[in-house]
């Protein structure tokens, strides 16, 4: 009877705590530096919640080790709910494999709380490729295998991961040049350097746009819609093709259930509203939105899915 009473007594706390939640400022961690792309979803969002809720979220960079520090940062965290960060595909699905030792399991030391957006990458070229299409590009990689110069944004990124499922998918062989982020990539590719790249759609998209390189597919299961005329991958020829980077909110694990459920609902009506749609679509986003455990389930499939490919493309990180 007195164990049934402490657990009564228990939940009612609990329930309470999530009731008058939040009641100081929540720390939002984002694994990467200022002003990418991860940085800025999560400065829009603690904006919206803040304005419609007048809730104090405050973000804080902790880049490194790809977003591995920041996503540590947030898994050692007191599992209160004023602690959360911003978790992407490589931080929570891609470097459990690529990293020979993490700090966190990705899986049992993370609470997802939910989606919030994925953006697509692009394939492109330089304006002066003889390549017009990705049909072009299989054609000439077919018939000198390795010939083709492949450019990424480092070994176990997303764009070098992309384009490791493209040759596997397509029996081919491009010879792979990790580059350390994307400024000199894009340098290479417009001097042609480099003979193929992907990265994001906003990363690419002024130079596309302004005629310095030419976009062959966009790795998403639909067009994209800042570039409309660039088919996918998918209606390329590779009809099960899809790639993106997702982002979504995650605590600490042993976070209340309540509390989560509470951030999980707020932040679903915040991706609702017009003028954050619109804020993160112009930063080539798509908004999804979610429950804890369809988020929770995309990282585990994740995993999975990645796993071969890294293995097979020999990309390790210490």
């Amino acid at each position: 009877m007195q164990r049934f009473l402490a657990l009564a007594a228990l939940c009612l706390v609990s329930a309470a705590n999530a009731q008058t939640y939040p009641a100081k400022t929540i720390r939002l961690v984002v694994p990467f530096p200022p002003a990418g792309g991860t940085d800025t979803i999560a400065r829009e969002l603690a904006q919206k919640l803040n304005a419609s809720l007048g809730w104090t979220i405050v973000t804080e960079n902790r880049p490194g080790s790809g977003g591995n520090l920041g996503i540590d940062a947030v898994a050692k965290a007191a599992p209160d709910g004023y602690t959360i960060g911003l978790g992407q595909t490589a931080n929570l699905s891609i470097n459990p494999t690529l990293y020979a030792k993490m700090p966190y399991d990705s899986v049992k030391d993370i609470a997802p709380i939910a989606l919030v957006a994925d953006a697509a990458l692009v394939m492109v070229v330089p304006a002066s490729s003889p390549h017009k299409t990705l049909a072009d590009v299989v054609a000439a990689s077919k018939a000198n295998p390795g010939s083709l110069n492949f450019a990424s944004s480092g070994n176990g990124t997303a764009s070098h991961l992309a384009g490791e499922l493209l040759q596997r998918d397509a029996g081919i062989k491009f010879t792979h040049i990790p580059y350390k982020g994307v400024a000199q990539a894009v340098t290479d590719i417009i001097s042609g350097q480099v003979q193929m790249y992907m990265s994001s759609v906003p990363s690419l998209l002024a130079h596309v746009k302004g005629g310095k390189m030419r976009a062959i597919a966009v790795t998403s299961r639909k067009r994209s819609d800042d570039m409309p005329d660039v088919p996918t991958i998918a209606e390329s020829g590779f009809k099960d093709f899809h790639v993106t980077t997702w982002f979504g909110l995650v605590a600490p694990a042993g976070t209340p259930p309540e509390i989560i459920a509470k951030l999980s609902a707020e932040v679903n009506t915040a991706l609702k509203a017009p003028d954050l749609r619109k804020k993160l679509q112009d930063q080539g986003a798509d908004v999804l939105g979610g429950t804890p455990q369809e988020f929770s389930k995309l990282i585990r499939d994740e995993i999975v899915r990645w796993a071969p490919i890294i293995k097979a493309s020999g990309a390790k990180l210490d």
